[in-house]
Parts: C-alpha cells; sequence; structure tokens
C-alpha cells in the first residue's frame, strides 16, 4: 500500500560514531527532523548502547503537503480559539490523516516499528476526533474496520486485521469501539461484550481489574470498587498503593458516568495540581519512569473542560504545548528535564485527544459541557 510504504518505509540505516543527545533516561530515544510547512517528518532512533539511527519518512513522497483541500472540510474551532489553538488544530488533523489507511480504515499508533500496529483504543479516539472535526465518512471507515476485528483475540492488530503477536487483550477495546460507533452513527457492540475484569488496562504492564476498564466497560459500582477515603479514585480496585489513575477522565469523556462527576474531578484536579513543565504521567503508581505522557496529558486536559474545570484544562494543554515538537507533534512522551522526545513521534491518539480538548474548550455552538460544582 502506499500511503503504508511512505508512513514506516526505512528511508536509511546510518551508523554513527558518537551517540545521539537526547537528554532522555530511558533506553528508546528519538528525535525529529521536518521537512517545514508539509506533513512529513523523518524520525531518528536510538536503541540503548546501539549507536545505530534508524531515519524513517512518515508521509509518501508524493504527497507529502499540507493538503490544504482535504483541511478546508474540517469543521473549525468556535469562536476565540487562540492561534496556538488552530495551529495544534490543524498539525493534529494532519496527523491523523497521515496514519490513517485511506481504503480500509485501519490507523496505526505511529510510523515506527513496534507502533505501526492498530491498536482498538487509539484508532476508536482517532476516530471520534475525526468525526467531531466533520470527518465523518473518514471516521466511519475507521469504525467498520474495528467492527471487523476479533477483539478478544488480541491488544493489537496488523493493518489488514488479523491479530499482531500473541499480546493478552486489554479490558477496555469493546467499550472505545462502541463508543466510536456511536460518535459516527454506526452500531456498537452489546454490553454482554465488554469483559473488564481480569485483563491488561492501557497501561499494559499486568492483568487486574482497572478502573480504565471498568469506565470504559459501563462497569456497575465504580465507585464503591474504586473511590479512595479522600474521594478520588484508584487505578485498582480497592488497592490503595495503585495511587489515582488520568483514566478517570474517561468518566467524563468519552463514556460519561454522571455518578462519578465529583471523584472524577477530585482526580483530575489533583493530577493536574502535581503536573510537570510537560504534563503528566499516566497514573500515580506508574512504574515506567517521570517522564510526561502526552495522551494522558490531554485527555486529562478533555475531562476537565467537559466538567468546566477550564483553567485547570487550560494549564495542563499549555504544558501539552510544551511538550510539543517545534513543528507541533506530540511525541508519546518527553523527556521530564528537557522536554525532548523519547518515544514515537508524532503519535496518533496523543493527537486525537488533543482535538478532542479542543473542540471541548472552543465549541462551535453552546457547550454541552457536563454539570460544574
Amino acid at each position: 500500500m502506499k500511503w503504508l510504504r511512505g508512513a514506516v518505509g526505512l528511508v536509511a540505516l546510518l551508523v554513527v560514531g558518537a551517540a545521539l543527545a537526547s537528554g532522555g533516561s530511558g533506553t528508546d530515544s528519538v528525535r525529529q527532523r521536518y521537512l517545514p510547512g508539509r506533513n512529513a517528518l523523518r524520525t531518528v532512533s536510538r536503541f540503548g548502547g546501539e549507536r545505530v539511527v534508524a531515519v524513517r519518512s512518515l508521509g509518501n513522497p508524493d504527497a507529502v503537503h499540507a493538503d490544504p483541500g482535504w483541511l478546508a472540510a474540517a469543521r473549525p474551532l468556535g469562536p476565540g480559539a487562540p492561534a496556538w489553538a488552530r495551529r495544534m488544530y490543524t498539525r493534529s488533523l494532519l496527523v491523523l490523516h497521515a496514519l490513517t489507511d485511506p481504503r480500509t480504515g485501519a490507523v496505526i499508533a505511529g510510523a515506527r516499528e513496534g507502533w505501526a500496529y492498530v491498536w482498538p483504543r487509539d484508532a476508536s479516539a482517532v476516530a471520534m476526533a475525526l468525526a467531531a472535526a466533520g470527518y465523518r465518512s473518514e471516521a466511519r471507515r475507521i469504525v467498520r474496520f474495528l467492527g471487523g476485528l476479533d477483539l478478544g483475540a488480541d491488544a493489537r492488530f496488523q493493518r489488514d486485521g488479523t491479530p499482531a503477536d500473541g499480546r493478552a487483550a486489554q479490558g477496555d477495546a469493546t467499550g472505545w469501539v462502541a463508543a466510536a460507533a456511536d460518535a459516527v452513527g454506526l452500531p456498537g457492540a452489546p454490553p454482554d461484550r465488554s469483559p473488564w475484569q481480569g485483563l491488561a488496562d492501557y497501561q499494559e504492564n499486568g492483568d487486574g481489574d482497572f478502573l480504565a476498564n471498568a469506565i470504559a466497560s459501563g462497569a456497575p459500582r465504580i465507585r464503591a470498587l474504586f473511590e479512595t477515603p479522600s474521594g478520588t479514585l484508584w487505578r485498582r480496585a480497592g488497592d490503595s498503593r495503585s495511587g489515582i489513575d488520568s483514566a478517570a477522565a474517561w468518566a467524563a469523556r468519552p463514556f460519561p458516568h454522571p455518578g462519578l462527576y465529583g471523584p472524577v474531578r477530585r482526580t483530575l484536579l489533583q493530577l493536574a495540581a502535581t503536573s510537570s513543565r510537560f504534563g503528566i504521567v499516566p497514573s500515580e503508581d506508574w512504574d515506567g519512569g517521570v517522564d510526561p505522557w502526552t495522551a494522558p496529558t490531554a485527555w486529562t486536559a478533555w475531562g476537565l473542560a467537559a466538567l468546566r474545570e477550564r483553567h485547570a484544562a487550560l494549564h495542563l494543554m499549555a504544558e501539552l504545548r510544551r511538550a510539543a515538537t517545534p513543528a507541533g507533534w506530540l511525541p508519546e512522551r518527553v523527556d521530564a528535564r528537557t522536554g525532548i522526545p523519547t518515544s514515537t513521534t508524532p503519535l496518533a491518539w496523543s493527537h486525537a485527544f488533543a482535538i478532542l480538548a479542543l473542540r471541548e474548550l472552543w465549541p462551535r455552538t453552546a457547550s454541552n459541557s457536563l454539570p460544574g460544582r
């Protein structure tokens, strides 16, 4: 497929005499060079102590321009949206456009080995974002692709819909696909197809009874299972050591649970109050280091905006802007000290949540925000 060759094709493999100065502490470091004004980039990656640089190209060489015709169909942000918001919105739409197969609707998470797969949760968020931006036909194509997957077979899928590598299915996939179907006006999965207990969540670091899966699956008694003594929401049911989880935001958007708005608000405000210059980590018990992640930062801003906590939402969006590259790409995560990308850039679902947060903050019509305090 021509789009795919452009997205993940290896342009060159260079051996260099010195390590890249990434500024990150992890073993997976990434830096980019960009083609100004175009929907294209070259990704330079280094793994551990390897002195190997892989230069990759995102975008078909014949279609790396900004595609003004496609962008002209976008539903603009509402009145009062500042220039930075409009730029982030446009750049995010271009990223989703580049990472989506225009024929099949398969959405890869990132244009890089190990990320060039379809995660149902990520692709569902992309479908929601494109639908919100006015690209209904593209969004429906994504949902139809997701509807053809065996969601119980794996956590991620090849671009032809086959399971990727035997990684166990996660407990939120069915809920996300159903929500995306609802967003684009297509039939979704019935409720009895949403198992969530004893499965991995979005953090992919073990099985359990997790808040994110419970919210996405519409589980009963969430408050009884996950509420802390201080009125916030733990990540793991009944486990005080698990800490609060940014996925609480999902109970505001896109899985509204009115009975949880109070605990969700307290959880998100607490996370926002302790954020870094570049955003937040996924949860308090996160074992992946201190580097901020852009997707949780963006979805937390979306949830706060929906709960009419505009100041806190804008605070996180400012940090998200700071985490973006000079060309506006959102990395999966950035170094907590320098802000340099430390993983795949750009990441589809980070840009999807950025679009959704921006549209919540600057709607075209009267806001349908959730009840305030």
